[in-house]
């Protein structure tokens, strides 16, 4: 399922045949917009090859025109890149969906995406409102459409040529396991928080039993402190391999299987995340009896991602 000789140029077979995805991915979940073209644009130049965007992070068209600039100058082609983005909630309506995906290409400037995922199962008000509220100040829900209904415009995107993979993403067992059963084409990604403080072990097992990628996010904690970055676990390997703390915990990801993203915003951290190799068995062994529990980000019980409105400091 794993091909590469490099650990870091590592990639993961989707199934269907549609395509390998990159093992180290690069996350868009910038705010700034300037900064969002430097970073992509180092990403790239360190040797990231998977772009993970979003409809929900405002900023697809400056990832579109870090890409279009490094395709001008050479540096890659689009055929080396593996481009992902997001449907939001606010689209989860079947009518909305190849509107939203159609938009989403517009603004990367693409002709068709490696991987769409559905953001979060949680469907809100239809409309252009991102964030929907009532009087209140409570997010509106739109009870009016299923996961399923969505997931079957999902498939019709497929169906189109211009979408090579779909999944999901914020999701948790319970949610993904009737979708997959009841699908024409399966998930082939799945995309949630997870790092040694939250395992997704039950997850994990079942994505790799159908051959489902794992796809972590923040898996050095997203910046958020006391997090695994501090953990004395990680700090006391780094030393002894002499890596830094967030090289080991990105190896750790990858030795377990799973694919990741990252959101450095300097160079210097780019390479960095870039720079990483394989950790000894022993290492991973220490991390996997780390015992502290700790989910970062409640999307999964909202839909609403509670990295996006703040500044943290990310990695």
């Amino acid at each position: 399922m794993i091909g590469g000789s490099d650990f870091r140029t590592r990639r993961i077979a989707l199934s269907r045949g549609a395509g390998q995805i990159p093992v180290l991915g690069f996350g868009t979940l910038i705010p700034d917009a300037a900064t969002t073209v430097s970073a992509t644009s180092d990403a790239l130049r360190a040797g990231f090859r998977h772009l993970d965007c979003a409809e929900r992070y405002r900023n697809e068209h400056e990832v579109g025109d870090a890409l279009r600039a490094a395709i001008a100058a050479r540096q890659i082609t689009r055929e080396e890149i593996f481009v992902t983005t997001k449907l939001w909630n606010s689209n989860h309506r079947p009518e909305r969906v190849r509107p939203a995906f159609e938009a989403s290409l517009e603004r990367l400037g693409l002709d068709y995406l490696d991987l769409y995922l559905i953001h979060t199962p949680f469907a809100f008000q239809a409309g252009d409102d991102q964030d929907p509220r009532d009087q209140n100040g409570n997010i509106v829900y739109d009870h009016g459409v299923t996961l399923l209904e969505t997931w079957g415009a999902m498939e019709s995107l497929v169906d189109s040529g211009r979408c090579r993979a779909i999944g999901l993403s914020d999701i948790g067992l319970n949610e993904l396991s009737p979708i997959y059963d009841a699908a024409r084409i399966k998930p082939a990604v799945v995309q949630v928080e997870s790092h040694p403080y939250l395992p997704e072990t039950e997850l994990l097992e079942f994505c790799t039993q159908k051959s489902i990628v794992f796809l972590a996010f923040a898996p050095l904690g997203h910046g958020i402190k006391p997090g695994p970055l501090e953990d004395p676990v990680i700090s006391a390997i780094a030393a002894r391999v002499g890596k830094t703390a967030a090289q080991v915990l990105l190896a750790w990801a990858i030795q377990r299987g799973t694919a990741l993203l990252t959101t450095p915003r300097t160079a210097a951290r780019a390479e960095e995340n870039f720079n990483i190799s394989a950790l000894p068995e022993e290492a991973i062994n220490e991390i996997n009896r780390i015992q502290t529990r700790q989910r970062l980000n409640q999307v999964v019980k909202t839909g609403s991602p509670g990295f996006i409105p703040q500044e943290v400091k990310s990695r």
